[in-house]
């Protein structure tokens, strides 16, 4: 089994890679492989919905890291998306990226890379706005049949830099206790599967765009 993590910050060895690497250590000593893949300092395009992704089975609009990371969602078993806050926010960076995978992955495939798949989404700040961050990634989760997956607190941890990160008990302990949670999920789909238990095919999909009286 796999888990893929995507480091929302432009920088790759700050506080949020340093907390999904506390996270790979945790699913390594479960047996698990895991990678980061991190967003980077390269802009990341924002989504303009055009469309062509139904037509061509990816994001054709921009070549800036999303088609390689959906490419690598067929393998994946589980999903982390980390992201530090910035203005009581997610990361522009991991928003455009988000944007961009969810929509190409819905018009493409129907989220055949993602959905039935657990996801977490991990927030760091240096003190407020990590609970607003972490509602706004949650949301992907929701609407594409993945599982979402909590630990013993909201998934957030505390730092300015990466040598912070280990002063923070709680938050060391919840990102430990978070992977140790998906780990057990992952398995949990995986007997279901070999014990010939499979999820649910969703029914065709309506779209009501106004409500009529």
């Amino acid at each position: 089994m796999k888990v893929l993590m995507r480091n929302g910050s432009f920088n790759p060895d700050g506080s949020t890679n340093a907390g999904l690497e506390i996270m790979a250590e945790a699913f390594a000593g479960e047996g698990v492989e895991s990678e980061i893949v991190t967003v980077g300092g390269k802009p990341i395009a924002d989504c303009i919905a055009c469309g062509k992704c139904a037509e061509m089975k990816r994001c054709v609009f921009a070549n800036d890291g999303v088609n390689e990371f959906a490419e690598k969602a067929k393998t994946a078993d589980g999903f982390v998306f980390g992201t530090p806050v910035y203005y009581a926010h997610p990361s522009g960076r991991i928003l455009s990226f988000l944007d961009r995978l969810f929509f190409s992955s819905r018009l493409a495939n129907g989220y055949e890379n993602l959905r039935h798949k657990p996801g977490a989404a991990v927030v760091v700040a240096r003190r407020a706005g990590t609970s607003a961050s972490y509602d706004v990634l949650n949301k992907y989760f929701g609407i594409s049949q993945m599982f979402n997956i909590g630990s013993t607190y909201w998934n957030e941890f505390h730092a300015m830099t990466k040598d912070d990160v280990p002063e923070d008990g709680e938050g060391v302990q919840t990102l430990r206790n978070l992977a140790r949670n998906m780990v057990y999920v992952m398995k949990c789909l995986k007997a279901g599967r070999e014990a010939g238990i499979l999820p649910p095919t969703a029914k065709e999909e309506a779209l009501t765009n106004f409500v009529r009286r």
